[in-house]
């Protein structure tokens, strides 16, 4: 079946940030690089990493929203985004800091945690030596 636009619903966690109809592209980022969605392109499903996703509409033209990592899935005319956080409605560089910003926390994050574990396996470790 052919289709002429597609439907694009953006979903954080407890609400949804967009649902937009009539779109004719979308321009994701995942860990590999971007990659653009046309409305008859296959079926597919994403792993998104915290960057830029664009969309464009007959009636807005093209616009940017920040998002966090997540996971895009298209079928049919139907294209559904599911993120941890979005941010839109502001400047191109603004969405380039949010994005930043949050790489930044992501691998603050990961540093801590990767910290605790091994505090954690360097204690276990004593433990074993001393019995």
């Amino acid at each position: 079946m052919a289709y002429d636009s597609m439907q694009l619903k953006i979903l954080l966690p407890f609400r949804v940030f967009a649902e937009r109809t009539e779109v004719k592209r979308i321009v994701a980022e995942t860990q590999e690089g971007s990659f653009g969605l046309l409305p008859n392109r296959l079926d597919c499903a994403a792993a998104l990493a915290p960057g830029i996703l664009t969309y464009e509409t007959e009636a807005e033209g093209e616009v940017f929203v920040a998002v966090a990592e997540g996971v895009l899935i298209k079928a049919g005319a139907e294209v559904l985004v599911s993120v941890r956080n979005a941010i839109g409605g502001v400047g191109l560089d603004e969405l380039h800091q949010a994005v930043e910003r949050e790489a930044g926390e992501e691998e603050r994050n990961l540093r801590t945690t990767l910290a605790k574990l091994e505090v954690d396996f360097v204690r276990r470790f004593a433990a074993l030596k001393q019995e």
